[in-house]
């Protein structure tokens, strides 16, 4: 049987994390006839009387109270294995997050019928996870599908929905007391917010493409990004969705909670707008920071060059967790473990993930040492080439390179186009922030400037490489400077004729006292025989945030960019294909410079010359 989706036609929205469409109202499809009024913890439903419950599982729905004496009342559904008694105790995997309404994930759906959501199918039926005898849980936090509250951007409130979701979960009576979680994107960050808050049944956590502190994925030290104001409305809009007609009145009461409570809507536009890092708002949500100590057993992924959730801290996150840590890390955009492209290749390029999950899952949640090796972190550089590692990043040395001192003026250069990542074309309902514009650099933005005819920006070039070296880990800058406004700086792999690909970059407001210091994204590049290290000062030129320039001539008279570098001749290869993504990402990002200045610092392993 075949169940019915009505089609409905999405717009376009900015922003939101994981979303590619904006929300709709309007119309909601029809109940099916033949569809239940209400499930209830004593009436399971099965794939054979509910189409929207997976194959092998049994739905109930049922509620339970947040863990902050708030009032506030969480909706979870639960998906037990048919072929077991209620009695039976199994291992619990729970995601906790925004998108597992029955209507829809970012948007309605178009459902005829209420069900649970289709978010994990993939991992319901990849993983085999009913056959295996694991339950699935879905718990909506506060505010969005059928629990009440306002939704708080990750905060103190979502926070004690993450614990009581856990809790709750570890004490029924068909559970073994230990959870894992799951999740990508939002749900990932629900999962990396669990570690930091320490709860003793979470025994294990796997979160694909998540934030590692939510402040950067609306800020950039001081500086917002381009979907800092479209986010939080994006969001307000999936807490708003309607419940379908034949949800229970239970869940439809609650659904409504949002448009009931308008300080919901008004907390969530001005909470999260605040540009300081450091306010409390801000650092209750610094989940990098919070997870000094951690130990829950981590199996992780990230996009090096990924748009939406991007690798900001990342390295911090990791080096701060104390417990067993597993990653996928590469050159791919916003996806799953699982995914493929329309030509059927995998779009992380490496096989077997949720083989590889269950192993992870078995050995924290039930105790089965794996017949595999896997290794701790499997890592696909910016050539297409995989290796195994006992962690990330492994360095061979760190150094300091000293920068050129210049001139820009901050100008914005509102004129000029600017070279972004591009996407490759989603279709509505998949998960990405917003559909990047491709485009390059002109020539004027591209020509090194002269020290002394202040431009948008100017350059520093490294050595030629005499050998392949990596550039790893987490780029640091810091700059000592005259004048107010922002900074842009931008890492580029210079081959010898001239070709030069953008492969990292972060921006800044310069700090009031000149000295400024601000860490770029993760990365993993690896650089060939040949080329060089180009490094890019200027006034912030790109779509991706909001500046606003000060008009001001900057002189920066002292910069460093703090390094750590791997030497690929000691690489463990393994298994894994070239990301079909990095292609598009290097022709998106490439230009051709027209003169390539002398070199001022080496770039190699050694650190002599």
């Amino acid at each position: 049987m075949n169940l019915r989706r009505r089609p409905v036609s999405p717009v376009a929205a900015v922003g939101a994390l994981a979303i590619i469409t904006s929300l709709t109202t309007g119309a909601l499809p029809s109940a099916a006839q033949a569809a239940p009024a209400s499930v209830t913890a004593d009436a399971p439903i099965t794939h054979e009387e509910n189409p929207r419950v997976p194959e092998g599982a049994a739905w109930t729905e049922t509620y339970f109270p947040s863990s902050d004496g708030s009032g506030v009342e969480l909706h979870a559904d639960v998906l037990r294995p048919a072929h077991l008694s209620p009695e039976t105790k199994t291992p619990v995997i729970l995601s906790v997050g925004p998108y597992i309404s029955h209507a829809g994930e970012t948007s309605p759906a178009g459902w005829d019928r209420v069900g649970p959501s289709a978010r994990f199918q993939d991992l319901i039926d990849g993983a085999r996870l009913m056959e295996r005898g694991y339950t699935f849980v879905m718990v909506d936090l506060r505010g969005f599908g059928g629990s009440t509250g306002c939704l708080d951007f990750l905060g103190p409130g979502e926070q004690a929905d993450i614990t009581a979701a856990v809790e709750w979960a570890a004490s029924q009576p068909w559970s073994t007391g230990r959870v894992g979680m799951y999740g990508k994107s939002y749900d990932a960050n629900t999962g990396l917010a669990a570690n930091v808050l320490k709860l003793p049944p979470l025994r294990a956590i796997v979160a694909q493409e998540p934030t590692w502190n939510r402040y950067n994925y609306l800020f950039s030290n001081g500086v917002p990004r381009s979907n800092a104001t479209s986010s939080p409305r994006s969001y307000y809009s999936i807490a708003t969705m309607r419940p379908l007609a034949d949800d229970s009145d239970h869940y439809k009461a609650n659904a409504e909670y949002e448009k009931n409570h308008p300080e919901c809507e008004s907390d969530n536009r001005t909470n999260t707008q605040d540009p300081d890092p450091k306010s409390a708002f801000w650092r209750a949500r610094d989940f990098a920071s919070r997870a000094a100590g951690s130990q829950t057993p981590l199996f992780v992924t990230s996009g090096f060059i990924e748009d939406n959730t991007k690798p900001e801290e990342m390295q911090k996150y990791l080096a701060n967790h104390q417990g067993p840590e597993r990653g996928w890390l590469g050159q791919w955009e916003h996806v799953r473990g699982n995914e493929t492209n329309g030509q059927g290749k995998l779009k992380m390029g490496r096989a077997g993930w949720f083989d590889e999950v269950m192993r992870f899952y078995d050995q924290h949640l039930r105790g089965i040492e794996p017949t595999v090796a896997d290794p701790a972190f499997s890592v696909e550089d910016s050539l297409g080439n995989w290796r195994a590692q006992p962690t990330w990043p492994v360095t061979n040395d760190a150094y300091k390179a000293k920068l050129s001192p210049g001139r820009y003026v901050d100008n914005g250069a509102q004129t000029q186009r600017t070279a972004l990542s591009t996407a490759a074309p989603e279709v509505p309902g998949s998960d990405i922030e917003y559909a990047p514009e491709t485009g390059s650099l002109t020539a004027d933005q591209a020509a090194p400037v002269d020290a002394d005819t202040p431009g948008s920006s100017y350059w520093t070039f490294s050595t030629s490489a005499s050998e392949q070296v990596r550039i790893t880990g987490t780029p640091e800058v810091t700059l000592k400077t005259r004048g107010e406004g922002n900074v842009w700086v931008r890492l580029w792999d210079v081959a010898p004729d001239g070709r030069a690909t953008m492969f990292n970059e972060n921006v800044a407001v310069l700090d009031h006292s000149g000295s400024t210091s601000f860490a770029l994204k993760a990365t993993d590049w690896t650089f060939t025989p040949g080329h060089r290290l180009g490094v890019q000062i200027g006034t912030i030129a790109s779509r991706g945030w909001r500046p606003v320039p000060s008009g001001q001539t900057i002189t920066v008279t002292d910069a460093r960019l703090a390094v750590e570098v791997q030497d690929p001749r000691f690489d463990t290869p393994t298994q894994g294909d070239r990301s079909p993504y990095l292609d598009q990402y290097v022709a998106a990002n490439t230009i051709t410079l027209d003169d390539v200045g002398a070199p001022t610092f080496p770039l190699s392993v050694s650190k002599h010359g």
